[in-house]
């Protein structure tokens, strides 16, 4: 018998200095039981660091075309893809093809992305936005939240800060280019 997802409730106060965006967000996020739970904070802080009108997760791992999260205009046109992970070169390939903004969350080493940019050409590969996350920070988090949990999550300055409860975590959303690995 097939093992269902697991749903997370989460309620989140974002305030995204850097961008100016604060909004109050309630999620109802699926975990896929073969999912990692750095891989779902990933998602979850990808969406709220990308947050804006239209952005919406996908059906998630099992629909391997789709990206993680997507943004989409009110026609329904594609705005943004954003992947999180290690995504291959020939994904990433496609996908900035497929839209005019495409944003990497990864959780793991971003050189495993450079890499991969060395291993074929990469269309548009110096727009390409990574973002890496420290996995010691996703540990943390994933220790105080459980699911139904709420946070504070504020970034400014590159740095991000997520109250749960009486614990503030922090740390350093770390910017990385594809620019110099691309042929």
């Amino acid at each position: 018998m097939a093992q269902s997802a697991t749903v997370y409730h989460l309620q989140i106060d974002l305030s995204d200095v850097d961008r100016g965006v604060y909004e109050t967000l309630d999620l109802r996020v699926a975990r896929h039981p073969s999912e990692s739970m750095r891989y779902l904070l990933t998602r979850v802080l990808a969406y709220c660091l990308c947050f804006e009108e239209g952005i919406a997760f996908s059906k998630g791992l099992s629909t391997t075309d789709d990206p993680a999260l997507w943004v989409k205009d009110l026609q329904g046109n594609l705005r943004a893809w954003i992947e999180v992970g290690t995504p291959s070169a020939d994904r990433l390939h496609k996908a900035s093809k497929a839209a005019p903004r495409l944003v990497v969350f990864t959780q793991n080493d971003p050189g495993l992305l450079k890499k991969a940019a060395r291993e074929r050409e990469i269309h548009k590969a110096d727009r390409i936005e990574i973002y890496a996350l420290d996995p010691a920070f996703l540990d943390a988090l994933d220790a105080v939240t459980d699911r139904n949990t709420k946070w504070v999550l504020v970034h400014t300055d590159g740095q991000l800060y997520v109250t749960v409860g009486a614990d503030t975590l922090s740390s350093v959303v770390a910017r990385h280019s594809l620019a110099d690995e691309s042929r």
